[in-house]
Parts: structure tokens; C-alpha cells; sequence
């Protein structure tokens, strides 16, 4: 029909044209029109084929795929999901044991962890097709729309597995708890509806069919989801992505290393000690960060320093050109010896590095590493790390006899411990859900451990005066100490007379 339509059109046009002039009629405004419609007809086919998925290539470009092995930080999780994934694969020892097939993974844990990539590893290691989409993708104003996307993205991933000859499809999406939050019975019609069509396709999903579909998502908000989403025969395994410890963290530094020119005396385990709690993004970042201040500086290899600054960076932004006075910095440096002072007495080794400059919202910052990873704490290991928190304010009232706005922050993180503290039966409340006290009583407890510990911390910070007066003048005129030189000048502090230091 549409050569047809050509044909007549190619016959037709021409003869009316003629008819027109002949009648007399400028057909220049007619051609100009003509044309611009032409152009646009051209674009919009030319915009369908690419989204359609058509390339303007000389050859054509292969997939790219991910295996676990170029995961690094989560042993754990990938183990994990290999077994749950060779129910996949071993279906001759399935059908003798009579096992059913899993039809979902959810993948759960902190963002920049890795989640996206196993999925991605995972259809490499079944050799399977990989849809991916994220949850927002689905969410509309308009009721039906979101379903019927659920639809269409099932559909495609049988498609695209039939073209390319594969037994098996993987879904993914991202941020399910975006369609996938619990239903409470209100208003969000369409919300509601997108679920119910997942739901539905899940339990569609015919794990003996060809080609078989395999659904995984992830999320950092798993108490969000709705319970009909997380039941067995829909997402049966929960794999908990979490942060890598000190082991995990240096494979993914060594992954990002490999393209990357390192001077020999470059120590990846320091750098692996000095980002506790990173992510295996943040990690990523380090490194490229790091190979960027080489490029600045010129350097034909990246060297520690450049990895220092890195994390520094990664962790609270980049260095500002924010000037300051004579009397703020010398506050600063005060303030911030008083929390390496704290942090170096209560836990000896570590800190890491004493810095003046302003970086990110702080203007100054003392950058602490743990001896080792730690994920269960103390009540005294709580207190201390409030005592570190409030060091910067009690050497500000040492010498200026007053705080300043520069111990917000330091305050906000004393009061989130404080309140684990009550929320984990450490304090003289005793065992009590955070729902049982007013909050009077939240107030007069909290008060309580705060005062008590910054007595504590103001009385340690005085009997070491002299190591502010031994530190300051260089840190003013260095703008950094190293945990090796602050550590050295705190142990011969004792040896040599103190330099009384005037407040500004």
C-alpha cells in the first residue's frame, strides 16, 4: 500500500503543480512549504530509527559485558548469587531433585556498591540477554501508563532473547522501591497499578518456557517495599550488597589501578585503611581523582600524595580559594588540634592528617583512619568518639573562652551517637523503645552525656596545652600535619618547654 501511495503521489503532485501555474497561481510560497515539511518528515524518520535502536555505523559494535571476576569488594554476594544463579544453568539436577527454578533476585545495600554490576555479571554468567530500566522510568501522572510499560519491558526481553538465539532473558530494575512501595489503600492509582502489573507478570513467568525470564532489582530501601513483592516465588533470594571491608576495598583499589601509571612506593594498603566506609564508587573516584592531580601537577606517574589529596577530595569536596583572617585561621587550627589532640589520646594512631585548608564547607578537617574495621561498638568506644566530636568546641573555650558556629556540625554527629546510645540500652535509661520518651526525657538524657563528656574532654585538653602550643605555629605556617608529625610532637611535648600561645 505504501509503494502504491508513492506511485499516485509521484503521478499526482507533479499535475497539480502544472494545473496551478497554469491558472496563474505563484507556487513559490507552495514550494518553500514543501520543502520545510519534507525536512521535517526526514528528521522524524531519521529520530524513529535511532530510537528504534538502528546505528549509521560501518561496523557493527559489539556488546559489552561484565563478569564477576571484575567485581571486586563483595565475595560474599557474588557467591551468593552464583548458586542462586546455577539453578539457572544445572536444570537436569533441578528436575531430578525436584526443585523449582528461582524466579527473582533482590539485590540490597548502600549506594555505589555494585548492585547494577553484578546484575550485569549475572547475565554474562548464564548467558543470558540484559534489560535494565530504572524504577522512575515507569512512574506517570497518567493512571495505566506505568503498567502497561511493565508489559512492554517483558515482552521485550523475550524478543530480544529470540533474535539473539539465548535460552534466557535478565531483568533488572533499579530503585524498585520506586513502583514497588507498600500499598496503603490511598490515592496513588497509578503507583498501585504498576505493581499489581509486576506482580502479575512475576507470577506469569513460566520458569520451563522458552526463553525463560530472570528478575532482578535492587534497592537501598528494602523496608519500603510492599510484602506481596518480597514472598517467595516472586523475589526469592535477598542478597545484602554491603560496603567492603579493608580486603574488599583494596581488590577494588588494584581493579581501577591496572590502567593507571603508579609510582612503585605507591601504598594501596594505607590508601585501603584511610577510606573506611567507602563504596566501591567512592573508591573508583579515588583513583581517577588521584591520576586528575597527576595530570595538574604534570606528573608523568601518580604518586601517594596524589592519592591523599583524592580521598581527601572524595570525602569532603574540593579546596576553595576562600580567604580568611589571621584571627579565624589561628581559631581553626585551635579548634581542630582539639579534635586530633582528643581523637590521638583516646585512640592512640589514629589520625591521619591535620589540615588548615578549607575544603568542601569546612575550613578546616582532621582526617582519621581506623586500626581495623569495626561494625559492632561499646559503650566506651561511643563516649569516645563524642569526645573526639566535642574537642574542637572545648579547645575553643580553653583559649578564646567562648565556641563558635564552626562546632555545629561536630555537635549534630555528638547527638546522632548519643541517640544510638539510648535506641541501643547503653545509657541509665536502661532498655527502652525510642517510642516510650517524651521529649523532655530525650532532652535531659542527652544533656546529661553531653555535659558529663565534655567536662571529661575539656580537663583532657587542658593538662595537653602544650601540644597546642607546640602545634599551632606550624600548622598555621604549614597548613598541614601529617599523623607522624603531630604524633612526634605529641610525644616529646612533655620534654621541652611550652611557647604560650595569646588568643586573638
Amino acid at each position: 500500500m505504501r509503494k502504491w501511495g508513492k506511485e499516485i503521489a509521484v503521478g499526482v503532485v507533479p499535475a497539480v503543480l502544472a494545473f496551478l501555474w497554469f491558472i496563474g497561481v505563484n507556487l513559490i510560497p507552495i514550494l518553500i512549504a514543501g520543502l520545510f515539511i519534507g525536512v521535517l518528515i526526514y528528521m522524524a524518520r531519521a529520530r524513529g530509527m535511532v530510537g528504534a535502536g538502528v546505528k549509521h555505523t560501518d561496523k557493527p559494535s559489539k556488546p559489552t559485558y561484565m563478569t564477576f571476576d571484575e567485581i571486586g569488594g563483595q565475595e560474599r554476594a557474588k557467591q551468593e548469587l552464583k548458586e542462586a544463579l546455577d539453578f539457572l544453568i544445572k536444570r537436569d539436577e533441578l528436575h531430578r531433585l525436584g526443585i523449582r527454578p528461582l524466579k527473582g533476585i533482590l539485590l540490597t545495600g548502600p549506594p555505589g556498591t555494585g548492585k547494577t554490576l553484578l546484575a550485569k555479571a549475572a547475565a554474562h554468567y548464564t548467558d543470558s540477554v540484559f534489560v535494565n530500566a530504572s524504577g522512575s522510568e515507569f512512574v506517570e501522572m497518567y493512571v495505566g501508563v506505568g503498567a502497561s510499560r511493565i508489559r512492554e519491558l517483558f515482552k521485550e526481553a523475550r524478543t530480544r532473547a529470540q533474535k539473539a538465539n539465548k535460552d534466557s532473558a535478565v531483568i533488572f530494575i533499579d530503585e524498585i522501591d520506586v513502583i514497588g512501595g507498600k500499598r496503603d489503600g490511598g490515592q496513588h492509582r497509578e503507583y498501585d497499578q504498576t505493581l499489581n502489573q509486576l506482580l502479575t507478570e512475576m507470577d506469569g513467568m513460566n520458569t520451563t518456557e522458552e526463553p525463560r525470564i530472570f528478575m532482578m532489582a535492587a534497592t537501598n530501601r528494602k523496608e519500603m517495599l510492599d510484602s506481596a513483592l518480597l514472598r517467595p516465588g516472586r523475589f526469592d533470594r535477598h542478597i545484602g550488597v554491603d560496603l567492603p571491608d579493608k580486603k574488599g576495598r583494596l581488590h577494588i583499589l588494584k581493579l581501577h589501578a591496572k590502567n593507571k601509571p603508579l609510582a612503585e612506593q605507591i601504598n594501596l594498603h594505607k590508601v585501603a585503611e584511610e577510606s573506611f566506609q567507602f563504596s566501591g564508587a567512592q573508591l573508583e573516584s579515588v583513583m581517577n581523582e588521584a591520576a586528575i592531580y597527576a595530570l595538574r601537577d604534570e606528573a608523568a606517574i601518580i604518586e601517594q600524595r596524589h592519592l591523599d589529596q583524592a580521598i581527601d577530595k572524595v570525602m569532603m569536596g574540593e579546596k576553595t580559594d576562600r580567604e580568611t583572617t589571621k584571627e579565624e585561621r589561628e581559631r581553626v587550627a585551635i579548634h581542630e588540634l582539639g579534635h586530633a589532640i582528643s581523637a590521638e589520646t583516646v585512640r592512640p594512631g589514629s589520625v591521619s592528617q591535620v589540615a588548615l585548608s578549607p575544603r568542601g564547607q569546612a575550613l578546616g578537617y582532621v582526617r582519621h583512619h581506623p586500626q581495623k574495621d569495626q561494625y559492632l561498638y561499646t559503650k566506651p568506644f561511643l563516649e569516645e568518639q563524642i569526645m573526639i566530636a566535642l574537642g574542637g568546641a572545648a579547645a575553643e573555650e580553653i583559649y578564646y573562652g567562648g565556641r563558635s558556629t564552626g562546632s555545629r556540625n561536630d555537635f549534630e554527629q555528638a547527638m546522632r551517637v548519643v541517640q544510638t546510645m539510648i535506641e541501643s540500652g547503653l545509657t541509665e535509661l536502661g532498655i527502652v523503645h525510642s517510642d516510650m520518651l517524651s521529649k523532655e526525657q530525650w532532652m535531659r538524657e542527652n544533656r546529661r552525656i553531653l555535659d558529663e563528656l565534655f567536662s571529661r574532654t575539656h580537663q583532657l585538653l587542658e593538662e595537653r596545652r602544650d601540644v597546642f602550643d607546640r602545634s599551632l605555629a606550624i600548622l598555621i605556617r604549614e597548613e598541614s600535619l601529617s599523623g607522624e608529625q603531630f604524633r612526634s610532637l605529641l610525644a616529646t611535648s612533655d620534654m621541652q618547654s611550652p611557647v604560650p600561645v595569646t588568643a586573638s
